[in-house]
């Protein structure tokens, strides 16, 4: 007798995914912005989840360039997980070299299952396949657990940082390291 196997894979994200999406990403914001916005302003309920899910059904039916891509974790059918990958943008990046790790999120409630390291390599091979040579990525500079999860992965930091203004006030400032590594 066999033991069983976790059904879990990771897959290009279609349009029909945007309602999961959405609703795993404004979940997420919770728990990664909870130090650093009030949580009652992150939107929420089905209006919220509808306005985001269309964004993201625009975004994935006409991307503004053919290596923007929109990774989903599954685990059996349901959506645990995105990542999404595209020519980095930053000024001193080569958008044609450089790719960029534009987001990374897994469900605060399926964390630690491995989810995140197969969206982590389907990424990497994605901008492999999208003839990316190196790969960078911007992470808050407080996410210690995103932080080491990546240079445990062979991301190190590259010296840049920003500062972003999330609210477009001033009031709201998050800062950001940035990571790169070599994508062979």
């Amino acid at each position: 007798m066999s033991n069983p196997t976790a059904d879990v894979s990771v897959r290009v994200a279609w349009a029909d995914d945007a309602p999961a999406i959405a609703e795993l990403q404004l979940r997420a914001w919770g728990d990664v912005y909870s130090d650093v916005i009030p949580v009652e302003t992150i939107p929420s309920g089905p209006d919220a989840v509808e306005a985001v899910a269309q964004a993201w059904r625009a975004a994935l039916s006409k991307p503004n360039d053919a290596r923007h891509r929109v990774l989903i974790a599954l685990e059996r059918n349901r959506v645990v997980g995105f990542a999404l990958t595209g020519p980095a943008s930053d000024p001193d990046c080569d958008p044609i070299a450089d790719g960029e790790l534009q987001d990374l999120t897994v469900d605060p409630a399926e964390r630690r299952r491995g989810h995140a390291s197969r969206l982590l390599q389907a990424a990497a091979d994605t901008m492999v396949g999208d003839r990316f040579t190196r790969a960078v990525t911007w992470t808050m500079a407080n996410d210690d657990v995103l932080r080491k999860f990546l240079t445990e992965a062979g991301w190190a930091s590259d010296g840049a940082h920003r500062e972003l203004d999330l609210d477009g006030s001033g009031t709201t400032r998050v800062k950001q390291v940035r990571l790169h590594t070599a994508l062979e």
